[in-house]
């Protein structure tokens, strides 16, 4: 991994620093020469595992992981726990790919603290434009896609979750605003930005700053993070992802 040997100091400018895991050679290996290819992207590590993975996210300091799941040994959730958690701030993002299917490893990943994932049958220009998508903050770039599958893992924990009718407001969510609890309302029920600014009347970049606030005050650390809370403590239910109020 002679990329892993470079200088860890970050460039100024603009450049996107990558870490590509995958334990498929060809997998992998196409995917770093694609984004090596790229204007404003360097790949600074491969690893073919998440132990590898973690050791190299540390070394190397980048700005987004691209991040297989299914690995032997630690598998991609437990290493972005460990990325995030052993990060030193600003923290990277982490890109999950998958074949998705609706598994429960994509659902995981996203609790664990991803940013948002990728199709592994997804072309170039998707990859790139969901790199630079993640990098710039919009985590779930593709909200529809994400809502299918955060309703689809509420649905299996509906037994185990109380019903919001039973209780108060959900744990946590007291401390935010009228505004801010709108706004999380509508990015869970899969609204982009500027979609929920319309709704509200406000400008996109508020809306922005509003969910920003609200990961903070949650302690989260990705915008896919206070969609599963929403879904999980009930703030918004499946029934209701539709799009009305």
């Amino acid at each position: 991994m002679t990329d892993a040997d470079r200088p860890t100091d970050r460039p100024t400018d603009g450049t996107i620093r990558l870490l590509v895991v995958d334990d498929q050679f060809l997998v992998r290996s196409g995917l770093a020469a694609l984004l090596r290819a790229a204007p404003g992207m360097q790949v600074v590590g491969e690893a073919a595992d998440g132990a590898e993975a973690v050791a190299l996210a540390a070394r190397t300091r980048p700005d987004v992981v691209l991040m297989d799941i299914r690995m032997p040994g630690m598998t991609g959730i437990q290493a972005t726990e460990r990325i995030l958690a052993e990060a030193v701030d600003p923290a990277p993002r982490v890109l999950v790919l998958t074949t998705f299917d609706l598994d429960e490893y994509v659902y995981g990943a996203l609790r664990a603290g991803a940013s948002g994932f990728l199709l592994k049958d997804a072309g170039p220009e998707r990859l790139l434009a969901a790199v630079t998508a993640v990098h710039g903050g919009d985590a779930l770039f593709a909200p529809a896609v994400t809502r299918r599958l955060v309703e689809a893992f509420t649905h299996l924990s509906d037994v185990s979750r109380p019903d919001p009718s039973d209780a108060g407001p959900p744990p946590g969510l007291t401390t935010l605003t009228t505004r801010e609890a709108e706004v999380l309302k509508l990015v869970a029920r899969g609204l982009s930005n500027a979609e929920a600014a319309d709704r509200l009347f406000i400008s996109e970049a508020t809306v922005k700053t509003h969910l920003n606030r609200t990961m903070t005050k949650l302690g989260l650390t990705s915008r896919a993070q206070a969609v599963v809370m929403a879904y999980e403590t009930g703030l918004v239910t499946p029934r209701g992802a539709g799009g009305g109020g």
